[in-house]
């Protein structure tokens, strides 16, 4: 066992005068984990929505198109220069379209997987429902025979209890 009663540690006495001093609270530094990072103020952050990403790559591919096909007027319409355009301008009008096509899969397999998890929920909400019923219905069955084993003890007749619990003969 820890005896405290001489730790020796001196005790500091102050004066009749030092007694009325005003104790103010030290804020103690927390570690740098402990606070939280302030946000940048001056750094905005930009999200997009598929929606934006798919016309901006869109708006990619027209400039892009712009490019080529002012470059051909610069350098002069001819047979080769219509036949180079049409070299640039194929494999940046089939990106687009494949980034069209991607994102557009990409949004019905998301959608599908949302009606996959609400399907579930649904089938977990009826079974649960379903053991429920059961449970209600096996305490309501419970409580039919004991009212029939006590009406049977009481030799009061049960056939219209019978009837009426809708149960094939012989149940009880």
């Amino acid at each position: 066992m820890t005896d405290f009663s001489s730790t020796g540690t001196s005790t500091r006495a102050l004066p009749l005068n030092d007694q009325t001093e005003t104790l103010e609270p030290v804020e103690d530094p927390q570690p740098a984990a402990a606070q939280p990072a302030p946000a940048p103020a001056s750094t905005p952050r930009f999200t997009t929505t598929p929606g934006q990403r798919t016309a901006l790559v869109v708006l990619v591919g027209i400039a892009a198109l712009a490019v080529a096909f002012i470059v051909m007027l610069l350098v002069g319409v001819s047979s080769e220069s219509i036949n180079a355009l049409a070299v640039f301008a194929t494999p940046i009008a089939s990106m687009v379209a494949a980034y069209y096509g991607i994102t557009l899969s990409i949004q019905q397999v998301r959608s599908e997987r949302a009606e996959k998890e609400k399907a579930i929920a649904r089938a977990d909400a009826a079974d649960a429902a379903s053991r429920e019923t059961e449970v209600w219905a096996a305490q309501m069955e419970s409580g039919l025979r004991v009212a029939m084993a006590q009406l049977t003890a009481a030799r009061i007749g049960t056939e219209s209890v019978t009837k009426a619990a809708g149960t094939p003969d012989g149940f009880f």
